[in-house]
């Protein structure tokens, strides 16, 4: 640090308070005696936190700072940057966005580091964005190229003899296959993504076979984010070892295969639990893909006020769970949080005096006092056949995953007109859907009427993280959408809203708990459509979802993209997010 520098340091240091005049001038001294930089003299002296150092260090140079303590970096991310290199020029990249990858640099001033990074950055065809770090920050960044690298070369080594020792599997009795197989590099490896993907509250695993990788990528909050990348020639042992798990054919690889294993983990200062895996494998060109939903059967299930229905559409629900008889329909895409709703129903429904038979695939919770059943299709058990079954069990009260077909909704339809009370899912783009959906399915409009008591339609948007909440400035476009749907929603359904100061929106700035992505977690926002004597006209002639939309929205029905504007205005999720739910 030349003279300059040294006297500018110095101000900057007693004017923003981060050190007492009479310690500064001390540190000054020390700092010109060596020629050394005043921060770090600061540093090594312990008169000031490293980490507040270091953040004062960065607004002085104007380069971004990053406490890079107990962070976890993942590996595709790493390995932007050799190990050797990062060692040796005291940098690492810590996280990816877009083609960009930010970098933590001990010396952002260093010309060779910045030459190295260049070069790198030119040949794996990336951006760099350079933040300063704390040595100690950077010690326990560069830690996470060990330990994975220890792990790797472990697998590595041992590979070919976990192949055979998979294969040999199905000739042992279960019990001896299972206890070399504990033993083994590869399904510590598998131990450690699916570790990972639990801690991380993912909902899926992705193992995908590359031409020259295999691929790892967890769904967070509905987004995939890359995790691990490992060599092509472990992918056979990585997928025989969940093919073990799940009672798969190891030798089958031309046609996909579905499964499910229960896993036992106990994360960082938690007790023991386990979680189900509900396994699918697909053949592809590169090879298998291997795609594991994690099914968290000990997650506590929430009320629907919680879930995020809105009071409209409460009040709605609460009314019609009360009927001894009826369907109640959930409608939405794959992994919109339809089942949680259901779930959350039974919890309302499940009492001493009431019998409750549910028929699942799979099941997702256990919910003590319920009759829970788990279809299986190889054996012909299917939600048809199992509908017979349960109608013989003297319910009071069915659930059924799904109708998929006539023959379900047929007996769903039976069983709400004989005195059942009916919960069920269907896929359709909303609520207003339902009934064109059972038509097409070949119901009579008629029995429709009369049994369908109200249908559900939903979909997921990630919530801001509370940690790093902010204000934004929304555009006069923007302002124009939100008051659009603002005209439409009746007054009683929007008095929790803040509107006195106008048009406020809020997003995640990023931080060390939602890991920068401003997120933290999902809720739900949905739209309750219920049967009327209106509607019954409706459906007696020849029905339309436009005409079932215009009669929804004359009954105050608020949309699904109503609640999600309103979500926005209260803080939960982005305007991005809801707009996302407008074009779905």
């Amino acid at each position: 640090m030349n003279s300059n520098d040294l006297k500018r340091a110095y101000k900057f240091l007693v004017a923003n308070s981060i050190i007492k005049k009479k310690d500064a001038d001390a540190v000054f001294k020390e700092s010109k005696k060596n020629n050394a930089d005043i921060f770090d003299v600061l540093i090594s002296a312990k008169i000031v936190d490293e980490e507040r150092v270091v953040k004062a260090k960065a607004e002085f140079l104007g380069v971004p700072y990053i406490n890079l303590k107990e962070k976890v970096i993942l590996s595709d991310v790493l390995s932007e940057v050799p190990e050797k290199a990062a060692l040796f020029y005291k940098m690492t990249p810590f996280e990816r966005v877009g083609d960009t990858v930010k970098i933590a640099m001990v010396d952002p001033n260093n010309v060779d580091a910045i030459d190295a990074l260049k070069f790198i950055s030119i040949k794996r065809n990336i951006k760099t964005k350079i933040h300063l770090v704390s040595r100690s920050g950077f010690s326990f960044a560069v830690k996470q190229y060990k330990t994975f690298s220890e792990e790797l070369k472990n697998v590595l080594e041992n590979v070919d003899r976990q192949i055979i020792i998979d294969k040999e599997k199905q000739k042992k009795g279960k019990e001896g296959a299972e206890k070399i197989a504990e033993q083994a590099p590869v399904s510590k490896i598998v131990d450690i993504i699916i570790s990972n993907a639990v801690e991380g509250k993912a909902s899926d695993i992705h193992i995908e076979s590359e031409e020259n990788e295999l691929r790892v990528r967890y769904r967070l909050d509905g987004v995939l984010h890359n995790s691990l990348t490992l060599p092509k020639k472990i992918s056979m042992a990585v997928i025989s070892r969940i093919k073990i798990l799940s009672n798969l054919k190891i030798d089958e690889t031309r046609k996909p295969q579905d499964g499910r294993f229960r896993f036992v983990f106990s994360g960082s200062g938690e007790m023991e639990r386990s979680v189900d895996l509900r396994v699918s494998t697909f053949p592809t060109v590169n090879g298998e893909k291997v795609v594991m939903r994690i099914l968290d059967t000990s997650s506590n299930i929430g009320d629907l006020e919680s879930l995020g229905i809105n009071k409209g559409g409460l009040k709605v629900v609460q009314e019609n769970i009360k009927k001894p008889f009826g369907i109640m329909l959930v409608t939405g895409p794959t992994g919109s949080g339809k089942s949680t709703t259901l779930y959350a129903m039974l919890k309302i429904l499940n009492k001493e005096g009431v019998n409750i038979v549910t028929l699942e695939d799979p099941v997702e919770y256990f919910m003590a006092g319920i009759n829970q059943s788990q279809i299986k299709a190889e054996i012909e058990y299917t939600f048809a056949s199992g509908l017979r079954s349960i109608l013989r069990q003297d319910p009071d009260i069915i659930m059924v995953g799904e109708i998929r077909d006539k023959e379900t909704a047929e007996l769903a339809t039976h069983a709400a007109l004989t005195g059942h009370l009916v919960l069920s899912t269907l896929h359709t783009n909303n609520a207003s859907g339902v009934i064109p959906r059972l038509i097409d399915m070949g119901i009579e409009p008629f029995l429709i009427a009369s049994s369908l008591n109200i249908a559900i339609g939903q979909r997921l948007v990630r919530r801001i993280c509370k940690e790093c909440i902010k204000e934004v400035e929304p555009s006069e476009e923007i302002k124009k959408i939100i008051q659009e749907e603002l005209d439409k929603i009746p007054d009683s359904q929007k008095s929790d809203l803040d509107l006195k100061n106008g048009i406020k929106l809020f997003s995640g700035a990023g931080c060390k708990k939602c890991k920068q992505s401003g997120f933290s977690g999902r809720v739900g926002v949905y739209e309750v459509f219920k049967m009327t004597s209106d509607v019954e006209a409706i459906i007696s002639s020849k029905v339309t979802d436009t005409e079932i939309a215009k009669e929804a929205e004359r009954q105050g029905m608020i949309t699904m993209k109503q609640d999600a504007i309103m979500k926005v205005l209260k803080g939960l999720t982005t305007i991005e997010e809801a707009l996302r739910i407008a074009e779905d």
